[in-house]
């Protein structure tokens, strides 16, 4: 309950209780900083001894190499090889380390980060920070896989306005942007988001941001429903992944088999295979789907009206993009197919 003095005693006391609880809070804010000043040293001093040790271990590693070759096994002692051996594993353990320990260390933004936001550290210095920021991605995805459901049944079962459109398209390229980013910041911060998966939204925003500037006309009608009709599907698989991978994560990270920073993909990955696999016809169709939309902008870009940029570029994106997820996907289903296989002979 607020205080409201009346008279003026009680004005004066409240007036040093006031002073009283500034100085306090004075002495609070110098000692903050001050620990702000130890830890900024700290890690200056933590990023510098790992990058010496990656750097003796480097060197380290050439030398075991130039031993073996100089001193084949057979002239080597069995302790020498199990010892060299031993040293081996012992750095590929250190070398995942160093990684965990610089997840928490301020670091040099990549190209893109740097273009984008300048050389602002991103790093979250603590677990909480980092899982708080991974869930907040999530739930941002989520919400705007809904958003952009509802947006492409409109625009294509409802309304057929072409500024409706090309307020689609620009979410689309905001939604892309904006995905990059956040990636960027959760790679960052020890997110192990790899390969095609990061790639493939700076394909989107360029897909996304060419549809929106395609003009209206016989050519762009004729892509049209085709195009929403995509993307209603697109937004459906996602959803599904979402919903499925979210809870697999979850599992797996509670049996200690994930990493804390490992977030949903929009596609699949061998972590996957265990009760997820009913997600490959779904996603497989959607890929053919993708290719479907390049044989028919490449045929509209052979007719003799095409005089639209728009539909050679969009044709090509839907190759790159066929192309990787399809490619990407086979490869995850094969590899583990082949260490099954590896399995079973053992056994």
């Amino acid at each position: 309950m607020l205080f409201n003095p009346t008279g003026f005693t009680e004005c004066l006391r409240e007036w040093e209780d006031l002073e009283k609880n500034h100085q306090q809070m004075q002495d609070t804010h110098r000692s903050y900083k001050q620990k702000l000043e130890e830890v900024a040293k700290l890690q200056d001093s933590c990023s510098g001894a790992i990058a010496r040790q990656r750097k003796k271990l480097k060197e380290l590693t050439a030398s075991l190499e130039e031993c073996k070759e100089n001193h084949p096994t057979p002239k080597l002692n069995p302790e020498d090889v199990d010892a060299i051996a031993e040293i081996e594993d012992s750095i590929k353990e250190r070398t995942d380390a160093f990684s965990e320990m610089e997840a928490f260390l301020p670091k040099k933004n990549g190209l893109y980060l740097t273009l984008v936001l300048g050389n602002v550290n991103v790093t979250l210095l603590n677990k909480q920070s980092k899982f708080a920021y991974k869930d907040e991605y999530e739930k941002f995805k989520l919400v705007l896989t809904v958003i952009l459901f509802v947006f492409s049944f409109t625009c294509r079962f409802l309304f057929s306005y072409r500024a409706l459109d090309a307020l689609f398209n620009f979410l689309l390229v905001w939604y892309y942007c904006t995905l990059t980013i956040r990636e960027s910041i959760l790679i960052s911060n020890g997110s192990r988001i790899k390969g095609w998966w990061v790639f493939h939204h700076y394909v989107s925003t360029f897909q996304s941001g060419v549809m929106l500037t395609w003009p209206e006309g016989a050519l762009y009608q004729m892509f049209r429903n085709q195009f929403l009709t995509n993307c209603l599907y697109q937004s459906f698989v996602q959803f599904l992944q979402y919903y499925y991978q979210s809870g697999c994560l979850y599992r797996l990270r509670a049996l200690g088999e994930k990493h804390n920073m490992d977030v949903t993909v929009e596609g699949f990955q061998s972590w996957m295979w265990r009760g997820l696999t009913f997600l490959l016809p779904f996603l497989f169709f959607g890929h053919f789907w993708q290719l479907y939309n390049s044989i028919t902008l490449f045929r509209m870009f052979q007719l003799p009206e095409c005089k639209e940029w728009q539909v050679a570029m969009c044709c090509c994106s839907y190759v790159v993009l066929f192309m990787g997820n399809f490619f990407t996907t086979l490869g995850v289903v094969y590899q583990k197919y082949m260490n099954n296989q590896e399995k079973s002979k053992i056994l």
